[in-house]
């Protein structure tokens, strides 16, 4: 039995490397030749074309923006062969390897800060604005290590997340007292992650899941949520949906809340240059949050703006994130 109470499954094999998630394992092409240890890909061997010359360079730096100091070492410490927690067949896999995260993981930040005491943990201990890439970073490699990474390393992940939420304790600007170990909390996090990854792969993604694979994604993430200490988490996309509803009364868009929304949307640690692709993400993360969500946060909704510009502008951009992150194919040898 692991940690979580439940049983190993039998697809959680031993795993070959496999693709990971977008920016999370992708590594710079200099950076995943070192790692291996041999020698270029003929594709790679000084016959690069400006394309692929370009979508090295783009890729390089989305992951050195997400991923950080110690991708090149988290990359190698993912792949590397032993067993895991999903095997290479399961929803949780396709979901979190697609681009389309770049805009599920915006809609859960917004999603989550609704609720008044996540949002005031959140904003007293995350260091969102003195360290917002520190933050994703440690995001990425948290989702990137229990969904591709070996079951003792995302065992490991595990504990130190909940160590941290162990002393992560204070009181709201309401007066009410929070701790990130509360398994109510806790679950608002997991749904609100679990419902807007999904709905961003289920509108952006290259493959979107049919109704039983994404009853199973909701599954796989229940693993997840029950390992980080929440209870009874959903399993079926039905489940999921409705214990979002539930969770409706409580939630209401706080001055921190409304903050977070202004510092995300408006005004992102980015250069000037990014700026116009990064809005194109959030825009379609806006576009996907319900409406009740978007009058909380004061955010409009512009339905025929929407469709017309905003979802092929997303689909796009996205598509743009998935070429640059993904290696070209290999030219045959002459």
């Amino acid at each position: 039995m692991n940690r979580t109470g439940m049983p190993p499954r039998a697809d959680h094999g031993v795993a070959t490397p496999c693709r990971g998630p977008p920016a999370l394992t992708f590594v710079p092409y200099s950076a995943r030749r070192r790692l291996a240890g041999g020698a270029a890909p003929a594709w790679d061997n000084g016959h690069m074309d400006a394309a692929d010359r370009l979508r090295a360079r783009i890729g390089a730096a989305i992951f050195e923006r997400v991923a950080g100091p110690q991708g090149p070492e988290r990359h190698a410490l993912i792949r590397a062969p032993g067993e895991r927690w999903f095997g290479e067949d399961r929803p949780i896999r396709r979901v979190h390897g697609d681009s389309s995260m770049f805009i599920g993981g915006l809609r859960a930040l917004l999603l989550q800060s609704l609720h008044p005491l996540a949002m005031a943990a959140v904003a007293g201990h995350s260091g969102y604005r003195g360290d917002p890439w520190g933050r994703l970073q440690r995001t990425s490699y948290f989702l990137a290590v229990t969904t591709f990474g070996r079951a003792d390393d995302a065992q490991d992940a595990i504990a130190r997340v909940r160590a941290i939420h162990g002393r992560v304790t204070g009181t709201a600007p309401d007066g009410r007292p929070y701790a990130a170990s509360d398994p109510h909390l806790l679950t608002w996090v997991h749904i609100a992650e679990a419902d807007s990854f999904l709905r961003a792969h289920s509108r952006f993604g290259a493959h979107p899941l049919d109704h039983h694979e994404r009853d199973a994604y909701v599954a796989d993430m229940a693993r997840i949520g029950a390992a980080l200490g929440v209870p009874e988490p959903p399993r079926t996309a039905a489940e999921l949906a409705a214990r979002v509803e539930e969770y409706r009364p409580e939630l209401a868009a706080t001055a921190q809340a409304r903050e977070a929304a202004r510092f995300l949307l408006l005004n992102p640690p980015l250069p000037v240059v990014a700026r116009p692709p990064y809005g194109v993400l959030a825009a379609a993360a806006v576009s996907l949050l319900p409406g009740w969500a978007r009058r909380h946060l004061w955010l409009p909704r512009l339905p025929v703006t929407e469709a017309a510009v905003v979802r092929p502008a997303g689909h796009a951009l996205v598509h743009a994130i998935r070429w640059a992150t993904t290696a070209p194919p290999a030219t045959p040898a002459a």
